[in-house]
């Protein structure tokens, strides 16, 4: 059947009006994220986000790149505050939870698992550790990790075999011992980025190590004038003053990993997001370990460790559709999903997040070939939860001052600073009991 000319044109625009409608009618979802490495992470995202929209026709990703973690942070902070939509999902770290969660900015997971046919066997799949920091109090879980890390020690395999030493150290001792026979006047024996405004992530290794976190599963709670707390500041000091092997204050974080590729350090504590990098950046063998943070226990090793690194969070403010929230949960399970964690695992160096992905391509040949993979993912057993609690970016900051101020030399009383931050944070967690 053939039609007029007016017929076949109004046919044409109900036809263009209809596609015109389906496409205002996709939805589109703002995804934020930070990059805390060197690591291509628009590049991946953006790979990830055309994988997504191929599998997914009718839902738009528009990725942002935020910055820093704390960019990432003030950016949606100041969105939302000023009246803004802010991101449907983020990357953030995982210790922004109870900051987020007190000013109803997301909304938990839970409910979305909950929905799941399969809920507890998603979140089984992920590593306990990694889980930790992502639920609360009352076993509620709000965000999903992503973007995870530990600190590791990395050190150059072919220094340590001429200086003698055939394994890593396991203990603070043995590491002492090894960096000091390392350093020479070009080159440090051990570097730790604890220099500047965030020292308290790579302090908390040693602080677990030495048999204390200094937080809790209660929010409320925060313990860091015990002897364990002050102990393990004072090992960190010593490093660069009496030990000797190291700085005086520590490395700055972004110059650690470039000092070791380029032989000025023999040793470095950094992120195992830096993995990738470091491997295919050496000119000598890598070799990567647990944190030797502490004193030897009772099986010789002094490990700990905490888990860092960010998280997946769906906000909403309870005016997004169950279309909405449906195209959320959809883009949160795919980048939580094992294929994509090991896609992420392998691309970056970060610990992919679910012990599934462990098994899958292209993480399970890429471990395989290089064992330094799975080094974090096993240290897991020895790690903690990162800082957290409520109040967290005030208290963060009043412990992250008091670190400085002790590791530069300007507090020489590290027990009289930390007792005096203490002090504080209690005042501060008292209204929250």
């Amino acid at each position: 059947m053939s039609c007029t000319r007016i017929a076949c044109l109004v046919l044409l625009l109900i036809a263009m009006t209809a596609g015109a409608a389906m496409a205002q009618d996709d939805v589109v979802i703002d995804f934020y994220f930070p990059s805390a490495t060197a690591n291509d992470a628009e590049g991946i995202f953006q790979r990830y986000a055309d994988m997504f929209q191929e599998e997914n026709p009718g839902i738009t990703i528009n990725s942002v790149f935020s910055g820093s973690y704390t960019d990432t942070r003030n950016t949606i902070l100041t969105e939302l505050q000023g009246g803004g939509a802010g991101p449907d999902v983020a990357v953030m770290l995982s210790i922004d939870l109870y900051s987020f969660a007190e000013e109803g900015y997301i909304v938990p997971a839970q409910s979305f698992i909950d929905a799941m046919e399969d809920g507890d066997a998603y979140v089984s799949d992920f590593f306990p550790a990694l889980m930790a920091n992502g639920v609360d109090e009352m076993g509620t879980v709000w965000s999903i990790p992503f973007q995870r890390s530990t600190p590791i020690l990395y050190y150059n395999a072919d220094l340590l075999a001429e200086a003698g030493y055939d394994a890593p150290p396991t203990n603070n001792t043995e590491l002492v011992e090894i960096a000091q026979a390392l350093t020479t006047d070009e080159r440090d024996g051990l570097l730790v980025p604890v220099a500047g405004g965030f020292p308290i992530w790579m302090y908390q290794s040693f602080a677990i190590a030495y048999g204390r976190n200094i937080v809790s599963d209660d929010p409320t709670e925060v313990y860091f004038n015990t002897p364990e707390a002050v102990a393990a500041v004072e090992f960190v000091r010593s490093l660069g003053t009496d030990l000797g092997v190291g700085p005086a204050g520590g490395a700055a974080w972004g110059d650690t990993p470039v000092a070791f590729l380029a032989g000025q350090a023999a040793m470095i504590y950094h992120t195992t997001g830096n993995l990738s990098r470091i491997l295919d950046g050496a000119e000598f063998e890598v070799g990567v370990w647990y944190l030797p943070s502490g004193p030897a226990g009772e099986d010789g090793s002094g490990y700990g460790s905490p888990t860092g690194g960010g998280n997946l969070y769906i906000f909403d403010d309870g005016s997004k559709s169950d279309e909405e929230l449906d195209a959320i949960w959809k883009w949160v399970l795919f980048l939580s999903s094992p294929q994509i964690q090991s896609d992420w695992g392998a691309t970056t160096g970060y610990i992919a997040s679910n012990a599934t992905a462990w098994e899958t391509e292209p993480l399970a040949s890429r471990a395989m070939e290089y064992p330094q993979y799975g080094v974090a993912r096993d240290q897991l057993q020895y790690a903690d939860k990162e800082f957290s609690s409520y109040a967290t970016i005030t208290i963060q900051g009043i412990i992250n001052k008091t670190l400085e101020s002790i590791l530069t030399g300007e507090s020489e009383d590290a027990q009289a600073a930390m007792d005096a931050a203490q002090a504080q944070i209690d005042g501060i967690l008292a209204e929250y009991k």
